[in-house]
């Protein structure tokens, strides 16, 4: 399709929902970029659906190349972003492709993450074909099932960081001989937790994912970061950093929450609960500490949630080459006829073996729950089993090794029946 000079094929709306991630402005650079190149008229739309949904018109910005040339290196967002639901109401949908209509923009890019996907599907749907619509997705979680396995943007720039936060603590924890709870970002899956702890070597990573149960107990939580303190002691070594990936949060009883913490479990706009808001681990340390002053042994451990410091951290060249590509693709994809059904009102656009990949959002959608299909690690790959293996835990073979289980029950103060008997794993 070509233009003439001056006139313009229609306008292409951005917008960014959900939480930041590193290379947000680089996939708005190139979308911005290509649009221009193609004879589209680029309209910024800030914060998300907030404004769309209240029918509000004035919070959009025109971008033009020049707008966007310089800013794909930088973290954050220029368009700021919400975690406002346009499906909450049946009315707030309604009125968020009324707005679309108002703004005259019959095709819409969105970056974002499960929700915002699931948000950009339900409009595609309720315009019945006025918009196409192109989801970028975005999360540092890597919990979307993306084709060929690829790392949603964003996950490898906060793996980067967040693994040399890691490395700094791990040297204060050697030279001070403590102990380090981190909680990491993740609110279904462990991916973020595993992959920091992986290339930081922490002394052990827990997450969602490597305990089956729908539920699990916070017993079972702070049992295997006990055992990991003790058997860290029987070889000599007072220091440790654990990793656990906040997901865990969402997997726990509620009643264990608040007869521990005595906190409710506020909710974002999605039903989500708000896991930043649950000071996760200021509970695991409590119980840990507890469960060390009950044997008359003072416990000295730091807890920390990293993940607000990698959100809007400057992308690495991975994700800026990455998120050129997608928003490269996500114009191409609008730019182009579509003869295929699935994909006629909109798709996730998705790059598989350096080729744009668009999946139909039906595809991306769990048919029971209708919400958008979670990716979860894989714990019986390789990938976790390496990650696995150079953890220090209380491993069945200590249990059975009987100058293991002597020695960790010496530390522990404990008879090594009863060791064994309370660190034998029920998962």
């Amino acid at each position: 399709m070509a233009t003439t000079e001056g006139h313009s094929l229609g306008s292409i709306g951005i917008l960014v929902g959900g939480g930041p991630a590193p290379g947000i402005n680089s996939v708005i650079s190139a979308a911005v970029i290509e649009a221009e190149r193609l004879g589209y008229e680029a309209i910024g739309i800030n914060n998300g659906y907030e404004y769309l949904v209240k029918g509000d018109v004035t919070q959009t910005v025109k971008l033009t190349t020049d707008d966007v040339s310089t800013i794909h290196t930088r973290g954050g967002s220029i368009l700021h972003t919400s975690r406002t639901n346009p499906t909450k109401r049946a009315k707030d949908l309604e009125t968020c492709v009324a707005t679309l209509d108002k703004l005259g923009i019959k095709y819409l890019i969105t970056i974002g993450g499960d929700d915002t996907s699931f948000g950009a599907s339900e409009i595609a749907c309720a315009a019945g074909g006025k918009i196409l619509v192109a989801h970028v997705p975005k999360t540092i979680d890597n919990d979307l099932p993306l084709p060929g396995n690829m790392p949603t943007f964003g996950y490898e720039t906060a793996r980067h960081v967040g693994s040399e936060i890691l490395l700094s603590l791990k040297e204060d924890s050697r030279t001070t001989n403590r102990w380090y709870f981190i909680v990491a970002m993740g609110r279904h899956t462990g991916h973020l937790a595993l992959g920091i702890g992986k290339a930081s070597a922490a002394t052990i990573t827990l997450i969602p994912e490597e305990f089956s149960g729908k539920t699990v107990s916070l017993s079972e939580v702070c049992g295997a970061l006990e055992g990991a303190i003790l058997k860290r002691r029987s070889l000599d070594r007072p220091d440790g950093v654990a990793i656990i990936a906040e997901g865990i949060a969402s997997k726990l009883d509620i009643k264990d929450l608040r007869n521990i913490a005595g906190v409710e479990t506020p909710r974002d706009q999605y039903g989500n609960i708000r896991l930043a808001d649950l000071p996760f681990a200021r509970i695991l340390r409590a119980e840990v500490e507890r469960r060390f002053q009950e044997r008359g042994d003072a416990m000295d451990i730091v807890d920390l949630t990293l993940g607000y410091e990698l959100r809007s951290a400057a992308p690495i060249p991975f994700d800026i080459d990455y998120t050129r590509t997608l928003g490269h693709g996500a114009v191409t994809f609008l730019h182009s006829d579509h003869k295929n059904k699935a994909i006629a009102k909109g798709a996730m656009i998705c790059i598989v073996g350096n080729k744009l990949e668009p999946v139909a959002f039906e595809d991306m959608r769990d048919s029971t729950t209708g919400k958008t299909i979670v990716r979860k690690v894989d714990t019986s790959n390789l990938y976790y089993d390496v990650a696995r293996r150079y953890m220090t835990r209380i491993e069945e073979s200590d249990l059975i090794d009987e100058v293991k289980l002597r020695k960790l029950a010496n530390v522990a103060s404990m008879q090594p029946d009863a060791f064994k008997r309370r660190f034998t794993s029920k998962n």
